[in-house]
């Protein structure tokens, strides 16, 4: 099995507030994140495909085709957005980084077949900071 990651940038601002809380409560769980105003992240998505090589090109998946795909599918939809006001994705949902990762694996793995007869979405990864970021590999089947 081979592993084929592509790292992707995006500019995002967002706010963890969890509107059945009081604004103490809020604050307490949250701290600054909770921020009225909001506040924002450079974030890195990277996208890692596994699969077995197709014989007639060597690749799992054609890299810009996979980029291509995220920035259509997702990077340009948060790119210098707001991810609780402007992301349809994410309505109704706590702009969590857990939470983003999540819809981003809905929206791409159906559409990484699209692209590559031999490779399947294998797990995702969305720095938030340079230290910290969140890890998903979908749902156990």
């Amino acid at each position: 099995m081979v592993y084929v990651s592509r790292k992707e940038h995006f500019n995002a601002a967002h706010k963890l507030y969890n509107p059945a809380w009081s604004r103490e409560k809020n604050l307490d769980v949250f701290g600054p994140c909770a921020n009225e105003n909001w506040h924002g992240h450079n974030f890195d998505l990277i996208v890692t495909v596994k699969g077995v090589p197709d014989p007639e090109t060597g690749f799992v998946i054609d890299l810009k085709k996979l980029s291509l795909l995220i920035r259509q599918e997702v990077t340009d939809k948060l790119d210098h957005k707001n991810l609780n006001l402007d992301v349809e994705f994410m309505k109704d949902k706590l702009a969590s980084c857990e939470n983003l990762i999540m819809e981003i694996w809905k929206i791409l793995a159906p559409k990484i077949s699209t692209i590559s007869k031999f490779g399947v979405l294998h797990a995702l990864r969305l720095y938030e900071t340079p230290r910290n970021y969140v890890e998903y590999f979908g749902e156990p089947n």
